[in-house]
């Protein structure tokens, strides 16, 4: 614990004010400088009628003069004034005369005393700066982990939309621990951990401060980083307090948020068993499952990395329970905009389900930022309600990036980014198995210069082959319009060619798709997690398989370039009136985009293969 600012500010005025006492002892009872002469000057300055003042302190004389000099003389002890002839009434000359013995006894015994007093303040300051610091040495192994405060914490499982598996498994967590009686008559015994994995922003943190918010009991919180130091050893130490303190607490629940910053795979550094960080994870396996047993501590963890854990950390009796959080559905994306739309004024036209519908893949962080940024949108242009505008406009953004109005492009730029993303709209809006067209726009946002928005019509879990066929024509529509309509391409395909280049080879070595090699997957990772998964990549094939599936990925871009070529060059007329209406109002929703192409979207059941 450290020392309190405030005490050792006291301490430090207390030293300066002695300071200041010895230094006014010493110095400041004389503010003018005196003179010492002998009695007879004095004498012959009282004949001549110079002197205003005599001070008489004991065998010292203090004499002003009339000009305001001082003088001191020293008079012998059995020789008074008038012995002297200093003293005559008719000469006007004041005498004062002050019992010296009191107050020079006091100022000799202040004198004496205030060096001793300094010394001893001085040492008391450094032997608590010392004691500071080995407090803090003392403290190091210490566990940093905080107690959530009831009054503080307003999160209840009311407060989360969404999840409701993962709601209901923590929920029984909490009711065994405020009714373990229920459970025990049955034989059952408490979980003894409960990890929640999931993506980032899917609501692991925000779960575990419901769970902290519902529960009677002491929670424990820490993040995984706070274990690990540069010193082998103190992550184990502030284990062992952790979960010392929890069993002191017990029943107590103990959440570590981002475990996989220490619970990664043993053996996979080049610290071989004994470093810092497998030394706390091995510490937390045996305060998990070990000896001891009966302590009422429930551990609960959060990750989006569960590829990256040791193994002994998911077993049974380890962590008995997976709760898994996924992206949510159209609905747990209504409900989770009603939870975060509460304390914002939404005008009549808002319509939340409809937001619902447009925000395929969002998290539950995604559909939070969105509501806020609809609130700061509406707050900036100075409306009093949150309008379905705003919320549009933010979907957009979040979505896709801030537009870059800044960004001037020439006039070839401009027409060869509108025919670039014509060309992805009519290749897609062609094909049955693609999403349909939601806008298209060649308003720069992000690193892209235009930008052809799809919404699906519902939530997929499952892709299918011929959708990764039309996707990949799709994405190869706008490199496709820039070669029929200018003769040659630019670089703005690059990232179109990227993810076409990877869909394909993932369709070719991970999901069996091609016909030639058969469903067989090529190449292993171990996820070792200090190389890195690319760079362990395990190549368990020949050079001869390796040219096979460069071939066979080479062949399904072919299929979808010309698959995009035949769709753009008899849709030419469409593709050029498309470009020049971008090129006039720069972004076309699907209502307008499908009244330039003149036709509905192509479904699965009308189209015939190209």
């Amino acid at each position: 614990m450290k020392n309190p600012p405030r005490r050792s500010g006291l301490t430090m005025l207390l030293i300066l004010a002695l300071i200041a006492a010895s230094f006014y002892v010493m110095f400041g009872e004389e503010t003018e400088p005196t003179i010492e002469v002998p009695i007879t000057t004095v004498q012959q300055q009282f004949t001549a009628d110079e002197i205003e003042k005599i001070k008489v302190e004991g065998s010292t004389l203090t004499v002003t003069l009339k000009d305001g000099k001082i003088e001191k003389t020293t008079r012998p002890l059995s020789e008074s004034l008038s012995d002297l002839g200093l003293i005559r009434p008719e000469s006007g000359v004041i005498v004062e005369v002050v019992d010296s013995a009191g107050s020079e006894f006091w100022l000799n015994v202040v004198a004496g005393i205030i060096p001793f007093l300094l010394i001893a303040a001085f040492l008391v300051y450094m032997m608590r700066q010392a004691q500071t610091h080995n407090q803090g040495a003392m403290g190091f192994g210490k566990s940093r982990a905080t107690v959530a405060d009831k009054l503080k914490i307003k999160t209840n499982f009311t407060d989360v939309a969404g999840a409701r598996e993962a709601k209901e498994e923590l929920m029984e967590i909490v009711d065994f621990l405020k009714n373990p009686k229920k459970y025990l008559a049955m034989g059952a015994k408490i979980p003894k951990g409960v990890i929640l994995l999931g993506p980032p922003g899917t609501g692991k943190t925000l779960l575990a401060r419901a769970v902290a918010g519902e529960a009677e009991v002491p929670f424990f919180s820490i993040s995984g980083s706070e274990f690990v130091e540069m010193f082998v050893g103190v992550g184990a130490s502030r284990v062992r307090d952790l979960f010392k303190k929890a069993k002191r607490n017990a029943p107590s629940i103990v959440f570590v948020d981002e475990i996989d910053a220490v619970g990664r795979q043993r053996g996979a550094g080049l610290g071989g068993g004994h470093d810092e960080r497998e030394q706390t994870l091995n510490q937390i396996l045996t305060e998990m499952d070990g000896f001891e047993t009966g302590t009422n501590v429930i551990v609960m963890a959060a990750t989006n990395r569960p590829d990256v854990l040791d193994p002994a950390l998911l077993r049974p009796g380890r962590f008995d329970r997976r709760v898994v959080l996924d992206v949510p559905d159209v609905k747990e994306r209504e409900e989770i905009l009603h939870v975060h739309a509460k304390n914002k004024p939404l005008a009549r036209n808002a319509d939340l389900s409809k937001v619902a519908r447009q925000t395929p893949g969002f998290t539950g962080a995604d559909l939070e930022n969105l509501l806020n940024e609809a609130a700061i949108s509406a707050a900036k242009r100075g409306q009093k309600t949150i309008t379905q505008d705003e919320l549009e406009r933010s979907i957009e953004k979040v979505a896709l990036g801030p537009e870059k109005k800044s960004r001037v492009l020439t006039d070839d730029e401009r027409k060869i980014t509108a025919y670039h993303e014509s060309g992805h709209a009519i290749v897609s809006h062609s094909l049955p198995h693609t999403d349909p067209v939601h806008k298209v726009s060649i308003v720069s946002r992000g690193m892209a210069l235009g930008v052809t928005w799809y919404l699906p019509e519902q939530d997929r879990r499952l892709e299918s082959e011929s959708r990764f066929h039309d996707e990949l024509a799709s994405l190869l529509g706008g490199h496709v319009a820039e070669e029929i309509v200018f003769g040659e391409v630019t670089t703005g395909s690059s990232n179109d060619l990227d993810r076409a280049s990877k869909i394909a080879r993932k369709m070719v070595t991970q999901f069996g798709m091609s016909e030639k090699l058969g469903p067989v997957i090529y190449g292993k990772s171990h996820g070792n997690v200090f190389l890195g998964k690319d760079l362990m990549h395990e190549r368990d094939y020949s050079e001869e398989m390796a040219s096979k599936i460069d071939g066979e990925v080479g062949k399904i871009i072919e299929e979808a370039y010309r698959t995009a070529k035949s769709i753009l060059l008899k849709n030419k007329a469409r593709l050029k009136r498309i470009a020049e209406k971008l090129l006039e109002v720069e972004s076309l929703d699907s209502k307008e985009f499908e009244k330039l192409f003149g036709a509905k979207k192509v479904t699965a059941t009308a189209v015939v293969k190209i």
